[in-house]
């Protein structure tokens, strides 16, 4: 390990939710307007996940007033607050951009059932203890 990772691990976070391509997230987001700080809080469908490590974005769409708007955030950034999952979408690409031609119903993922998060949620905690142990 050289020295320019072991600097970047110090920099990522420790908690970040599991979410993946498809899922409808709630991003709360500091955003500082002269003086002032504020949270914004953007809700959108996931259509893209990029990179890794400290470099790791995620793409957000959301329809505001009928117009599609796309944000990518740093998921390892400390403007970004905190990000909820608010349901799990079911999908069978890596990415999603194929939203962006679709419009009202069209454009909804279906969602995952129950069963199908429960086993997601076992795989993540499965990695990060095997990934814990090889790191001690």
């Amino acid at each position: 390990m050289n020295a320019i990772d072991t600097i970047e691990r110090e920099q990522m976070k420790t908690e970040v939710p599991q979410f993946c391509i498809g899922d409808t997230v709630r991003v709360h987001m500091t955003i500082k307007e002269g003086e002032k700080e504020r949270v914004q809080v953007i809700e959108g469908v996931v259509i893209a996940r990029k990179h890794g490590g400290n470099r790791e974005t995620f793409t957000v769409r959301k329809i505001s007033f009928g117009v599609g708007v796309e944000r990518i955030f740093p998921l390892h950034s400390p403007k970004v607050g905190k990000i909820e999952v608010v349901r799990h979408g079911k999908t069978r690409r890596a990415k999603l951009y194929y939203l962006r031609e679709l419009k009202g119903k069209a454009s909804k993922t279906k969602e995952k059932s129950r069963q199908e998060v429960q086993k997601l949620q076992k795989k993540s905690a499965e990695k990060t203890k095997t990934a814990e142990a090889s790191s001690s």
